[in-house]
């Protein structure tokens, strides 16, 4: 077996075992894009998983956790905008704060964004923020959240 073999081999190893883990166990695809994106080092971009980097080592531990990223991205994008909506509803049905809280924080910082992943074409981050701006102010409408944030100071 030549070193490209083996790494393939130990990078499908990383690959199972994140999904088999710890991706199956969350709920969502709204939720694993929450979980991978968290692993992503801001000043780096590599993802560390301490767990994953001990049985496989850092290089294919963030070779797996990218390449899931990635997949859990393609997969977000291609649900229709009721499953996206759906997805999305499940997701903050488990967050412990209250939803209009969450939406209109969301809507003011959009910490969405840095679920993309780096690879992520400029067209499926246009496709995405696009989607998810327009999911937010549908849901705090239906929360009767349209208001702005109160919290938020007008612009001098």
């Amino acid at each position: 077996m030549n070193s490209r073999e083996a790494n393939d081999t130990l990078d499908r190893g990383a690959l199972a075992d994140i999904w088999r883990h710890t991706l199956s166990q969350v709920p969502t695809a709204f939720g694993r894009l929450v979980y991978l994106a968290s692993l992503r080092n801001p000043n780096s971009g590599r993802y560390e998983h301490h767990g994953l980097a001990l049985l496989f080592g850092l290089d294919q531990a963030n070779r797996a956790l990218k390449h899931s990223h990635k997949k859990v991205f393609a997969d977000w994008l291609s649900y229709n905008i009721e499953e996206q909506l759906a997805d999305l509803e499940l997701y903050l049905s488990d967050l412990p704060e209250d939803r209009k809280t969450v939406l209109r924080t969301w809507s003011r910082l959009e910490p969405y964004k840095n679920l993309i992943p780096a690879t992520a074409k400029d067209v499926e981050r246009r496709l995405y923020l696009s989607d998810l701006r327009a999911m937010i102010e549908l849901l705090r409408g239906a929360a009767g959240d349209e208001d702005p944030d109160p919290d938020s100071s007008p612009l001098l």
